[in-house]
């Protein structure tokens, strides 16, 4: 399995060396346009290299391609027929299940969901139907001329789609080089982990989570649109040492964990006070 990216985890002051690699990968067919005249693949600006002339949509047609330089011809009329017969079909909600038993690496991409005119009783029909039963519904959906797979469920009063992988775009972990079995582990490292864990467990709060790189990009962008001067850089860290004395390394993140932690608490409760007041 190809390895997109090598870095660490941290977990704490202890890092972990990783390979990151791509958890899906997509299963839509690729078509490649035709030279109509002579089939052969039309490059990007629509000019046909055997027959070394430009050619217009209507000399394109549509195929796929089972092996290298061969290719099986999809007529336009059959395409489109067999698209409008997926996109006429309704978004049909196959089965109820709970959110928590999907793995989040199923998920893809979301949707907000509105009534249309005269729908609105349904939707809050369908929306409270689903929180009161604690439940998620399983549809089918075409997107663009895709059939996707999706979940519908409620988010902040709103029905939404969230489009999930099949299970067969979902890479298989054995794939994955090097995945230990159960290790070796004492069991004071455990319950230290454990502690740190329960140490740094909060509250989600995604509005404190900030893409530091697109916010100093976008500064470097504005100041070069006003011809300012900017300096780049600042405070870098540097890259972690492995640590080899994981207990060493545990024990020093959770007291760091606990000095720090009581201050974050006090932020936190600056900030929702400022807000308070300033609501009020």
């Amino acid at each position: 399995m190809h390895t997109m990216w090598k870095g660490t985890i941290s977990f704490g002051l202890v890092n972990i060396p990783i390979k990151m690699h791509a958890a899906t990968e997509n299963k839509d067919i690729q078509l490649r346009q035709l030279h109509k005249k002579c089939k052969t693949p039309i490059k990007y600006k629509k000019r046909c290299p055997n027959c070394e002339e430009e050619v217009s949509n209507d000399d394109i047609v549509k195929a796929y391609e089972y092996a290298t330089n061969k290719f099986i011809i999809l007529d336009e009329e059959e395409l489109q027929a067999l698209k409008k017969e997926q996109e006429d079909k309704s978004v049909e909600i196959i089965d109820f299940v709970k959110l928590q038993d999907i793995d989040p690496i199923y998920f893809e991409k979301s949707y907000y969901l509105s009534p249309n005119e005269g729908g609105s009783k349904a939707y809050v029909l369908l929306r409270e139907a689903l929180i009161e039963a604690n439940k998620i519904g399983i549809a089918k959906m075409m997107i663009r001329s895709k059939e996707q797979l999706a979940v519908i469920r409620v988010y902040e009063g709103a029905l939404v789609v969230e489009t999930i992988h099949y299970p067969d775009e979902v890479r298989s972990v054995s794939d994955l080089p090097n995945i230990p079995e159960q290790g070796e582990l004492e069991k004071k490292e455990l319950a230290t982990a454990k502690l740190l864990i329960d140490q740094l467990t909060t509250a989600f709060e995604p509005e404190k989570y900030k893409d530091n790189y697109r916010t100093a990009l976008m500064a470097l962008i504005e100041s070069k649109k006003n011809n300012e001067e900017i300096e780049i850089g600042g405070e870098v860290k540097k890259a972690p040492d492995n640590v080899l004395n994981l207990m060493d390394a545990l024990q020093k993140s959770l007291d760091r964990a606990k000095e720090e932690k009581p201050r974050a608490k006090q932020t936190r409760k600056k900030a929702t006070t400022k807000k308070k007041r300033a609501t009020s």
